[in-house]
């Protein structure tokens, strides 16, 4: 019933309750592509403190990539839920050209005052990740919070089910929080180079403060009970069982 534009729009109306009219009024708008390189490291806790100054190192190369627009944000980010496979550290930085991020990476890896604390790196991976549906509040921030859901689609999920639930349900919740001040930022995002198994998306957002994660929570459980049929939609193409969290502490700029 996805296949066909026309008939998707009511088919997805009626999961939401909305008539075709009403499920119009409410997408969101898909953007040009947004590219975003991440860089996890795990880090001995004992050299955390030599990553603030690699980062600080580092920040002299985005900001001019910032300024003279290859960029058009960039931060790094401290896991506050540790797991045993997952990253302390990361940093990141996002560009609306894959040509951006990796000019940006090569800047980087020729600065030889990064590297001794991530040669300490127990592990390392990168992701290169592409977003149409995002949007924030230009300026800098320090020590917010970042959320970031990872979801799995069914292996029977229509091939645009990230596209439908970021227009119908996700992207637009997204924005009323950003408009009201609860989150500075959002993305949902998929893999841009594909270093894990399809079908994997991530929704993440950014609270200036502590106190931004409980009104996005407060927020969700009052949608969910204002619009329950909308989230068994979502849960209908989600692999619930694949689902992870993580929670970290974020110094970003947004342009």
């Amino acid at each position: 019933m996805f296949r066909n534009f026309t008939l998707a729009l009511v088919a997805f109306a009626v999961v939401l309750g909305l008539s075709p009219a009403a499920a119009r009024a409410q997408e969101a708008k898909e953007k040009p592509a947004m590219y975003s390189y991440i860089a996890n490291w795990a880090i001995p806790r004992a050299n955390w403190a030599d990553v603030d100054k690699a980062n600080a190192d580092d920040s002299k190369v985005l900001e001019k990539a910032l300024s003279d627009g290859t960029l058009v944000a960039y931060g790094n980010d401290v896991n506050l839920v540790h797991t045993q496979d997952g990253e302390t550290n990361d940093g990141w930085w996002s560009s609306m050209s894959l040509a951006g991020l990796m000019n940006v990476l090569d800047q980087l890896r020729k600065s030889a005052s990064t590297q001794p604390v991530f040669n300490s790196a127990t592990k390392h991976w990168d992701e290169v990740l592409v977003s149409h549906y995002y949007n924030w509040k230009p300026g800098s921030y320090k020590g917010a919070y970042t959320h970031v859901g990872v979801y799995k689609l069914k292996a029977d999920a229509p091939d645009d089910a990230v596209e439908r639930l970021s227009k119908n349900l996700v992207a637009p919740f997204l924005e009323k929080l950003l408009s009201d001040g609860t989150i500075v930022e959002y993305e949902i995002d998929t893999a841009a180079v594909h270093t894990a198994p399809p079908g994997y998306f991530l929704i993440v957002y950014v609270t200036p403060n502590a106190d931004g994660l409980d009104k996005v929570n407060a927020a969700l459980d009052a949608s969910f009970k204002s619009n329950p049929l909308g989230f068994d939609a979502f849960g209908s193409m989600e692999d619930f069982s694949s689902h992870r969290d993580e929670l970290l502490r974020t110094d970003a700029v947004w342009k």
